[in-house]
């Protein structure tokens, strides 16, 4: 990860619908709200946000296995938002679990135990998020076994 600033943008198509470029390399993005507001032709700015989260913490995960070496593909994440309304009746993202799945048994992976330790802290997504809303993160093995 760098410093750089990242910068996306975002142009409507219509209605609640967004064009959102990402850079020259990356293919664009339709994101839209769900109905009654939008059509849900596209993933909306709450489930953007489960992805990004998903995806930081799978990459931190698999980043602080490969320090040790660990091979724990295929990896999958499940993200869950739990959305309510604020004391302004506003509807906020309260909340937020996470549920990583190793691709391997835990017996397999030496060190798991740091690995599990430290992990989320390389996560920039979750750790920024977690300043606004409490994040649950959960590891599960191959065999369903609970491992955080």
């Amino acid at each position: 990860m760098s410093d750089a600033l990242t910068t996306i943008r975002l142009t409507q198509r219509q209605d609640y619908q967004f064009d959102t470029r990402f850079g020259d390399t990356v293919p664009d993005l339709v994101a839209d709200e769900p109905a009654p507001l939008g059509h849900g032709l596209g993933p909306s700015p709450v489930q953007l946000l489960c992805a990004a989260v998903g995806n930081c913490l799978s990459a931190s995960l698999l980043f602080s296995m490969r320090k040790y070496k660990l091979a724990p593909e295929p990896l999958s994440c499940e993200v869950e938002a739990e959305v309510g309304r604020n004391a302004e009746n506003r509807l906020r993202v309260l909340g937020m679990t996470a549920r990583l799945t190793l691709g391997v048994p835990a017996a397999s992976l030496a060190h798991l135990d740091r690995v599990l330790a430290q992990f989320e802290s390389f996560c920039t997504v979750t750790e920024s998020i977690r300043q606004g809303f409490p994040v649950t993160v959960q590891v599960f093995d191959s065999t369903g076994a609970a491992l955080k």
